[in-house]
């Protein structure tokens, strides 16, 4: 493509210029608004300047591509309510053998979630997780934090809709989901492998302290509070020494008032036992008689207070069960409401999955899976709606127009022009040197502009040699530019995700610089590209 007027190429660029600055410094001081409005800003400048017309900005709009990025969110959102990432959080410290161990798990788990539902969706909700879990081991966070962002980043390279970069790659190249897949997994798989090694071999001494002493006595106290509220036995044992007190004492008054008397006449003693038996013998008769009939009277008062207690009794233990049983009823009910809704948001989601394997329009397909998921919610869809990044689709339709402009002026033809002789993907000097460049860009320019930028001329150098290379072609551009966002911070979205939320998680704040990153990102980028690059098919 042959240079644009000079106007034209100074304008483009200076409106180019504008959209990069605030897309990797969002918070300058001289304009602070942020990424997506300086995305607008610079598709704004680029029909100002008139580089391009309104119509050609509308035109380089890709309506695919926001329709899949918009159900792939939606659907991650109805994943999140149904606790699909709380058992991918719990899944990381079931059974956990130590911090190594651990380290692994994250990376693994990361890895897969990134591929399946995105890595900057997996970061937002595992961060807080992984803070938690270092915390109840006393470990430190930072090399847990690094190994989530960078395996979501690696992993997510395995699939057309593990990140934005490769949606653009997957629509505008028209390779189905299974051979994506099958192209990038093996790269994908052992690059988690050796990001995980490059972690432990990096932080082999941080991960191997035990825990300290101060909280291994607070573990040991906290055992003894558990055990010091058990059942015990102490109120039993004080009422049975009680009545055996009682009793012995009751049976010695009566061994006392039982004893004979052995002084005195023993005859005369007999007339007046039998004299006072005699008259004993008609007072009990007669106070029998008299109590018998008090005691009638007061047996049957008792049986009817009895009789009236055991009614109303048995009326409130009536009513009890049948409110304590109605309750337990609804709650059952909703148990099993829940179960069978949070089962057929899974099943949605693996129909999707294989949809994509059978090599379905991807855009509709993801947007089918996220319809069905709303009607089956059957209630109002407003509040998972609103956790839709809407900030995001904005952001890509700007930055398609500002990239269709500075393709416009020529620039980027120019130095592809000059770049491609040495980048050819036949010889693996070719590939080293393609791969430079992306790695360059991508950490210059962010990913999803250096793949608009080179995708279509990559694409085309390769295709020139043969179908075949075209494809593997695509494939690098996937995996090299995902996986430059591991060099720093600043990489991509998912670092900055990770960090953020890292540093505002309640309680558990960590702040994680960027020359931490630095230090583990520079090798562990090289390393996995250039080790992914000789498995790409």
């Amino acid at each position: 493509m042959a240079m644009a007027s000079t106007v034209k190429v100074v304008l483009g660029s200076i409106a180019f210029a504008v959209f990069w600055v605030l897309a990797v410094f969002p918070a300058v001081p001289f304009l602070p608004i942020g990424r997506t409005a300086g995305s607008l800003l610079g598709a704004m400048l680029m029909v100002i300047f008139q580089v391009i017309t309104p119509d050609q900005a509308y035109a380089a709009i890709d309506l695919p591509i926001l329709g899949l990025l918009f159900g792939t969110m939606v659907v991650s959102v109805y994943l999140e309510r149904a606790d699909m990432f709380k058992y991918l959080g719990k899944l990381l410290s079931w059974k956990s053998k130590g911090a190594k161990d651990l380290l692994c798990r994250i990376c693994l788990i990361s890895a897969i979630s990134s591929a399946l539902f995105t890595n900057d969706t997996s970061c937002v909700v595992l961060t807080e997780f992984v803070l938690k879990i270092a915390r109840q081991h006393n470990l430190p966070p930072h090399p847990f934090l690094l190994a989530l962002a960078s395996s979501a980043n690696i992993g997510s390279s395995a699939t057309p809709i593990g990140n934005p970069q490769n949606l653009v790659i997957a629509v505008q190249s028209k390779i189905s989901f299974g051979d994506f897949l099958l192209g990038v997994l093996p790269a994908m798989l052992v690059g988690v492998c050796l990001n995980a090694l490059i972690l432990l071999c990096m932080y082999w001494k941080l991960l191997s302290i035990e825990k300290d002493e101060e909280d291994a006595a607070m573990e040991v106290v906290s055992e003894k509070e558990v055990v010091s509220h058990r059942f015990s036995p102490a109120t039993m044992s004080h009422l049975t020494s009680l009545n055996s007190q009682e009793w012995s004492s009751t049976m010695e008054s009566m061994n006392i008032h039982s004893s004979p008397n052995t002084n005195g006449n023993k005859g005369h003693v007999e007339s007046l036992r039998n004299r006072i038996c005699s008259s004993e013998n008609e007072i009990q008769e007669a106070s029998s008689v008299e109590f018998e009939a008090a005691n009638d009277g007061l047996s049957q008062k008792r049986d009817e207070l009895v009789l009236s207690n055991r009614f109303s009794s048995t009326k409130a233990m009536t009513d009890a069960n049948s409110m304590q049983s109605s309750e337990g009823n609804e709650d059952v009910t909703e148990v099993w409401k829940r179960m069978l809704w949070k089962t057929l948001v899974y099943l949605v989601t693996i129909g999707m999955l294989i949809s994509l394997l059978l090599g379905l329009n991807m855009s509709w397909t993801t947007i089918t899976a996220a319809l069905a998921l709303v009607v089956l919610d059957f209630k109002d869809a407003r509040p998972s709606l609103e956790k839709v990044s809407y900030s995001l689709l904005i952001f890509f339709c700007g930055m398609f127009i500002t990239v269709d402009g500075f393709n416009k002026t020529g620039i980027p033809s120019s130095l592809w022009d000059f770049m491609e002789p040495y980048a050819q993907i036949d010889h693996i000097g070719g590939v080293a040197v393609l791969a430079a460049v992306i790695l360059v860009l991508s950490n210059l320019a962010s990913n999803v502009p250096t793949v608009l930028l080179l995708g279509g001329r990559v694409a085309a150098s390769a295709a020139a040699i043969s179908p075949e290379n075209e494809k593997k072609a695509w494939l690098i551009l996937a995996w090299v530019s995902t996986v430059a966002g591991n060099l720093s911070l600043l990489g991509s979205a998912a670092n900055l995700i990770v960090c953020e939320q890292a540093r505002r998680a309640p309680f558990l704040g960590y702040n994680l610089s960027f020359w931490n990153h630095l230090k583990f990102g520079v090798p562990s980028t090289l390393i996995v590209t250039a080790v992914g690059l000789t498995l790409i098919k």
